[in-house]
């Protein structure tokens, strides 16, 4: 193999060193692409010239900028900042820990709930684990909750939200795939909440088990009388049902689009902010707040204030809320344009025809290719984010998911649907895998100095080991993921 024949494998190479530097992975990629350009074109002209360096602007432009499937994922990033910074979040995990106080581990169970009613609504992890750390940690601490079930309990539910739509992965998965968002978004809807139960099941089981892990919650807690149950549900709990309704029920029924349930749910979640910080206050509507707890609320106090002093509380949420979700944007689409810089270049020196080729010099098959690439995502996943492996591993290995025969097990065309949610599945473990399991430095940075970063490995162990059963599940029967898809799309 010449050296310009060899430069896509020198590509990934130098790749694989260079995202251990420390240096942003958007700099990274954009870099190496721009490098090895220069490079082809010193070695060969005919290979990459300048015309196709000039190209790639208009390229990026056309992928990025002009791509109004991605134009989904700022609304979605809003409207999850929205709900964190609001108060709604908070109110929502004291009122699950009211309605679950009496069932074995309620307080994670609460906590699991609460994480995929906010899968549901958003896909920010970061958020989502920061935040129920804040907000949960302290009081299942104080409730005498052991280290271990605590800390994989929040870890893994709040990673739900690259999985549960409307999620932001899904979005670029279709994107790189070329495939519709809204039939993947309901493809991954049964995977999502199996997952989702398999954690509830196994938290209750375990609870029933030895009670000694998660003491049972004190039935005084919260309102006592069925009127003031019933408030705090139409408070806490109705309105982030409704708001699940109108973005995900929206696009499973075929109303709207996934960009334009996007937009309902960020105007939604702006609605929902302005009753919770404003209207309600006003009205009298009491918080509530339980011992223990963190507030991460970053609005002033609103009791006792005047209505006028209320809305430029939640004019300061609002502002810190647009803020926090360009920075977060501004991260998700320089990496873009990093892996879009990538992949243009790497197509362009043949990379796809040495990948063709070398799966088919290991004569694996199609469920030998398929578990190959189980594997290498699941390996990634130790040390890179869910970002980096799909923007790496879709463009590389795109060309070839789309010839995959499984025969009779799914459909020749349900096969990247299907492949789709199996690597969105898979992606749940590299949030949790040591060592460079993002949602447990997330944890680690906010949680109490009692809890000690050997604690929350040895807790997420078994939610590991979940969410590989329901990959295996989801592999052994494909109709979980695509028995929806044929009822609501055909």
């Amino acid at each position: 193999m010449t050296l310009a024949e060899s430069l896509p494998l020198l590509m990934f190479a130098a790749l694989a060193i260079l995202l251990f530097s420390g240096y942003p992975v958007a700099f990274v990629l954009g870099g190496i692409g721009l490098g090895f350009a220069f490079l082809a074109i010193l070695i060969d002209p005919w290979l990459f010239d300048w015309p196709q360096f000039g190209a790639i602007p208009s390229r990026i432009f056309g992928a990025i900028a002009e791509n109004l499937i991605l134009t989904a994922i700022p609304m979605f990033i809003f409207m999850g900042t929205m709900l964190e910074r609001s108060g709604v979040a908070r109110d929502l995990l004291n009122c699950l820990q009211v309605l679950l106080r009496r069932v074995p581990g309620g307080l994670a169970l609460a906590v699991t709930i609460m994480g995929t009613i906010l899968a549901a609504t958003t896909g920010i992890i970061g958020a989502s684990v920061v935040m129920m750390t804040l907000l949960a940690l302290p009081v299942m601490q104080k409730r005498g909750y052991a280290p271990t079930l605590s800390t994989g309990t929040i870890a893994a539910s709040g990673t739900l939200g690259i999985l549960i739509p409307p999620s932001i992965m899904l979005v670029i998965m279709a994107d790189l795939l070329g495939r519709s968002v809204g039939n993947l978004f309901v493809a991954a809807v049964i995977p999502g909440f199996m997952l989702s139960v398999m954690y509830c099941l196994y938290i209750m089981t375990r609870c029933t088990v030895n009670k000694e892990l998660a003491p049972k919650l004190p039935t005084d807690m919260g309102p006592q009388s069925l009127i003031g149950v019933a408030i705090m549900v139409l408070r806490s709990f109705i309105p982030p049902l409704v708001l699940i309704v109108l973005v995900l029920g929206s696009i499973l029924g075929g109303f709207a689009t996934p960009t334009e349930a996007a937009g309902v749910g960020a105007m939604g979640a702006i609605l929902l902010a302005f009753v919770n910080l404003v209207v309600l206050p006003s009205l009298g509507v009491p918080e509530m707040q339980f011992e223990g707890q963190a507030d991460v609320d970053l609005g002033d106090k609103i009791e006792g204030m005047s209505f006028r002093e209320r809305l430029t509380g939640y004019w300061g949420v609002l502002t810190q809320v647009v803020y926090r979700a360009a920075l977060t944007n501004g991260m998700l689409f320089g990496i873009f344009i990093g892996a879009t810089l990538f992949s243009f270049v790497f197509r362009s020196l043949g990379g796809d025809d040495i990948v063709i080729h070398l799966v088919d010099s290991l004569g694996l098959g199609s469920w030998g290719l398929l578990f190959l690439l189980m594997a290498i995502v699941f390996f990634l996943g130790f040390f890179f984010d869910w970002i980096e492996i799909t923007l790496i591993v879709l463009p590389v290995f795109s060309p070839i998911i789309g010839l995959l025969d499984f025969g009779d097990h799914v459909a020749k065309q349900d096969v990247v649907y299907w492949f789709a949610i199996l690597l969105a599945v898979n992606l749940q473990t590299s949030f949790l895998t040591p060592p460079f399991g993002f949602a447990l430095f997330y944890m680690k940075a906010v949680a109490p100095k009692s809890i000690k970063i050997e604690q929350i490995y040895r807790g997420i162990i078994p939610f590991v080991i979940l969410q590989l059963i329901g990959l295996g599940l989801v592999m052994s029967f494909p109709q979980l993921a695509m028995w929806l898809p044929g009822k609501l799309l055909n």
